[in-house]
């Protein structure tokens, strides 16, 4: 059971970290910087751009020492805390649970995979991440992000909806 545990988070991890860096690759060699391809009336736009922040540009502003801190320092930690959290014997017990043990497991690997996605990323592109999807309807536009973001957020979305339904342990 362990081993099928590991095995999984493994795999929603090298999915996450192989999809991001794929698409990533495509827009760099597809996509021209300071352009946009809209696509779908341009709800969704295609739009190179690299990022020194996190999501949605958080922290761009900080001085580069201290977001080099918590951008290279501190996201590796959290996907080692993640990682142990979510393979440590007897976590699916702590975890919670809706139907089946496995889905807190996919919730915290998209998490910990998105994040060390896009830590990779930062490593390989002197402190900056490539994004290039930006969604919106007429003025209203979301900031630019890439795969790798969306599978945190769809993590810790999982794991919000997985706790909402949580069976309450007090009651009777």
């Amino acid at each position: 059971m362990r081993h099928s545990r590991a095995l999984l988070f493994a795999s929603v991890l090298a999915v996450c970290v192989g999809c991001d860096h794929a698409t990533k690759l495509a827009a760099t060699a597809w996509l021209e910087p300071a352009s946009a391809l809209p696509l779908a009336a341009d709800t969704v736009r295609l739009e190179l751009a690299h990022n020194p922040g996190a999501f949605l540009s958080l922290g761009a502003g900080l001085p580069g020492g201290l977001r080099a801190l918590v951008l290279l320092g501190l996201v590796p930690l959290g996907v080692l805390v993640a990682t142990g959290f979510a393979l440590r014997p007897g976590s699916s017990r702590r975890l919670p649970l809706v139907g089946s043990r496995r889905l807190p497991l996919v919730a915290v690997g998209l998490v910990a995979g998105g994040g060390l996605s896009n830590w990779l990323d930062r490593l390989l592109h002197a402190g900056l991440v490539t994004d290039f999807v930006s969604l919106g309807v007429g003025p209203v536009r979301t900031g630019i992000f890439n795969l790798a973001d969306l599978a945190v957020v769809a993590g810790v979305v999982l794991l919000v909806a997985v706790a909402e339904r949580r069976p309450d342990r007090g009651a009777a």
